[in-house]
Order: structure tokens, then C-alpha cells, then sequence
């Protein structure tokens, strides 16, 4: 991918291939990246969506997933069995129910709208992976922080959550990128250019007069970073967040 962008549009297909593109261009970064406004849009689109989804997805999954671990919640087995379900749904099965629903409630073409979609795939996970957490927190030291004058909300905030951190690290990153990657309800519940994520312009980039395959892989490029650097420094947290959460429960 990375050398197929630096290619000259006409090596790209030469014979026998070059692994090494010489001369080397940044033309197709210059060109279909910093120089193209809406590639750009979409990637501060993508960014904005990721966040929120981030922001939203650890508000709600933090105190849901601490409820059913440390309270006796009734069907609280049913209630985590809804969230594995809810996840082998593929998106494409509800984008199109969320799309009437959406346009009925004026959430198409919002970021509101494209957060909300995102977080009914990132939440379920995200209460499935921290809840083992906080079951491993001692209910004794729990009750001692209780004693000490903490209410339900002191003892979460101070207790629980720092030995959580990397169930939370793994949350964040993995709700970020899926949020960043995403494209069935980006592509379903944004009909204005100026509000689709970047996923979805660079399938704009593959068109019927054919494909700029330099300036193709030149976005890709682009889009593949944060997941390459997120990986990169936080591979330690993701691997063991998610392998920890699943022995713990």
C-alpha cells in the first residue's frame, strides 16, 4: 500500500513489478490528502465521530458494567447475554431501520446521529470486556472505602477504576478505531458530503471511470496511521485487556 502510493501512476502496473519505487513521489499524498478538501473533511469527520464514540461509549459502559458486576442486578445474566447477542448482529442488518428511525428523529446527516449508531456496536463489547474487571475488585477493600466516607460514586471513581485501567485502555482503543473505521452507517446515515467520515470518501475514490490506485493507497495510507500507532504503543494494554477480560469472567 505504502508503495503503490509513492509510484508515478504509470509504474504502478509496470512489468516485473518494483518493490521499491523509483524515483519515489509524494504527489498522490500532496495531491488526493493535503490537497484535496474533501479528503480532509473527512478525516476531521472521522476524528470527531471517534472521539465522541469514545467519550460516549466509557460514560455509559463504565457505571453499566460496575452495576452488574458489583450490585445484585435481577437478569443480569439476560442482560449480558442481550449484549453477546446484540453483537454477532451485522451492522448492515439495522442500518437501514436506523436509517427511517434516524430520519424521523432529524439524526441523519449529524454527528449525533452517526455516534449513537456507532455506540450500539462499541457499547455491548465494551460492557462484555469491563465487567470481569470489576469483578476482581475485592469487595472488602470496596466496603473499607465506604466505611472511610465514600459513597457508591467515590468508591467507583476511586477504587474501581484505577484497577481497571486496562479494560479501559482496551475499551477506548478498540471503540475509537471501530468508530474510525466504520462504514455501513456512514455511508447509510450521512447523504451530505461535508458529513462523511473518511471511510467513506475513499470508497468515492473507486468510480466508474476507474481507479486512481496511487491516490487510492495515499488515503489508505493515511487511514491505516492511527490504527498502526494505536496498535503500535498500546498493543500491551489491547492484547492483555481483552485476553484478561475474558479469563476474569
Amino acid at each position: 500500500m505504502v508503495v503503490t502510493s509513492l509510484k508515478e501512476p504509470g509504474d504502478i502496473f509496470a512489468t516485473p513489478p518494483r518493490l521499491v519505487p523509483a524515483p519515489a513521489t509524494l504527489g498522490a499524498y500532496t495531491g488526493s490528502v493535503l490537497g484535496s478538501p474533501g479528503v480532509l473533511r473527512g478525516l476531521a469527520n472521522s476524528t470527531i465521530i471517534g472521539l465522541a464514540t469514545t467519550l460516549v461509549t466509557l460514560a455509559l459502559a463504565l457505571p453499566a458494567a460496575y452495576g452488574l458486576a458489583r450490585f445484585r442486578v435481577r437478569f443480569a445474566g439476560s442482560v449480558l447475554l442481550l449484549f453477546l447477542v446484540a453483537q454477532m448482529i451485522p451492522a448492515i442488518n439495522v442500518a437501514l431501520p436506523m436509517f427511517v428511525t434516524f430520519s424521523r428523529l432529524d439524526m441523519v446527516n449529524t454527528y449525533a446521529g452517526l455516534v449513537l449508531a456507532n455506540c450500539s456496536l462499541a457499547l455491548p463489547l465494551a460492557v462484555t470486556v469491563l465487567r470481569p474487571y470489576f469483578l476482581t475488585v475485592p469487595g472488602e477493600v470496596v466496603e473499607a472505602a465506604r466505611v472511610d466516607g465514600c459513597g457508591h460514586w467515590s468508591a467507583f471513581w476511586r477504587v474501581a477504576l484505577p484497577v481497571s485501567t486496562p479494560g479501559i485502555v482496551t475499551v477506548a482503543v478498540v471503540s475509537f478505531l471501530g468508530a474510525w473505521g466504520e462504514f455501513v452507517f456512514a455511508l447509510s446515515l450521512t447523504t451530505r458530503e461535508e458529513m462523511q467520515p473518511v471511510s467513506v470518501v475513499l470508497a468515492g475514490l473507486t468510480n466508474a471511470f476507474g481507479t486512481r490506485w496511487n491516490d487510492v493507497m495515499a488515503v489508505s495510507a493515511v487511514v491505516a496511521l492511527p490504527i498502526f500507532l494505536a496498535f503500535l504503543f498500546l498493543q500491551r494494554f489491547v492484547v492483555g485487556g481483552l485476553t484478561a477480560g475474558a479469563t476474569k469472567g
